[in-house]
């Protein structure tokens, strides 16, 4: 009887008419009234927010990961994955010959190197092998739920995963999907399609002679990568291949410098987020300032050194084998 009760309540609770944003959450209330702001319609919004398909599940394993203690664990994973992909070279070599034509476009139209958004896609996805295992919303309501605001992390969390709610929300809405349906394959972290976008960078996503964008199509992958690092990164002009030293040897001399120094980066003389100092390992290098330019750009679509770093190795050996074959 408790339970035909609760089905007959939730459903009171769904198909209501809804013209305010009231919750016992206050998260969810400032999240309904973002995308209420958005152009969203409040009944939209309440049915999203009271899903039990979309409120009522939580992704622990995605929890878990997002938490301090895994930072050093991420920083190593992501040296291990550079040196692991190296071996992929070939493979973007003929990913980028297969995908000439929208790499010449998206080169045209926005001025980032191809070679530097296969390396993307390949560190993102593997250029599309990888397929995502959670629900991207999911994941950011778990974190809104979960998450106490008692430090600047936490803090951080929570408004990076209402911020996400909204986005979702938003991007669902517009395109006329229930939500219920609104299912977007995600990373752990809850980032979407082969070029791993944030839903709060949807914005920078754009189709390849398609009105709509689809970020698990390769084209439209691609030419959303351009435009998202052309937008958020200035990235506007390509990158000149011959101005940039011996990447491997920079790369391992970058190794050596992190484990040696705690607060390690390859760019920056001061922590963006906190202001603190870091231990810059480009800024006293002449020789390595067009180089550091070019990564600082990199780091705008993922601020980790390692990341960037391996993005530029990538690209740098992916050139190298697409001229050689170009060549034959």
């Amino acid at each position: 009887m408790i339970k035909i009760f609760f089905v007959l309540l939730l459903s009171t609770l769904l198909f209501a008419k809804h013209n305010s944003c009231e919750f016992q959450n206050q998260n969810y209330t400032e999240v309904c009234n973002k995308v209420v702001e958005n152009g969203v319609s409040y009944e939209y919004a309440n049915k999203f927010l009271l899903s039990f398909f979309k409120t009522q599940k939580f992704d622990e394993i995605s929890y878990e990961y997002l938490q301090p203690k895994y930072i050093q664990v991420h920083k190593k994973n992501e040296k291990k994955a550079n040196n692991v992909l190296v071996k992929y070279i070939p493979e973007m070599v003929e990913h980028l010959k297969k995908y000439s034509e929208v790499y010449d476009y998206a080169e045209e139209k926005y001025g980032v190197n191809r070679e530097i958004v296969a390396a993307i896609l390949l560190k993102e996805t593997r250029l599309g092998k990888i397929v995502p295992k959670h629900d991207a919303f999911i994941v950011f309501n778990t974190l809104v739920v979960r998450t106490k605001p008692n430090t600047q992390r936490e803090k951080w969390l929570l408004n990076m995963g209402k911020t996400n709610m909204v986005s979702i929300i938003t991007h669902c809405y517009k395109r006329g999907v229930e939500p219920d349906e609104c299912n977007l394959p995600s990373s752990y972290a809850g980032a979407v399609g082969i070029p791993q976008f944030m839903p709060d960078s949807f914005i920078y996503s754009e189709g390849y002679k398609t009105e709509i964008a689809d970020l698990t199509k390769m084209e439209d992958a691609i030419l959303s990568a351009s435009k998202f690092l052309n937008k958020k990164a200035e990235f506007t002009e390509l990158l000149d291949w011959n101005k940039i030293p011996d990447i491997v040897d920079i790369e391992s001399k970058w190794y050596d410098y992190e484990f040696e120094n705690e607060d390690a980066s390859f760019v920056h003389a001061k922590n963006k987020g906190t202001d603190k100092e870091s231990k810059c390992f480009t800024c006293d290098k002449e020789e390595l300032n067009y180089l550091r330019e070019y990564t600082k750009k990199v780091l705008r679509y993922n601020n980790s050194s390692n990341y960037a770093v391996g993005v530029m190795r990538l690209a740098y050996e992916a050139q190298k084998g697409l001229v050689r074959t170009e060549g034959k």
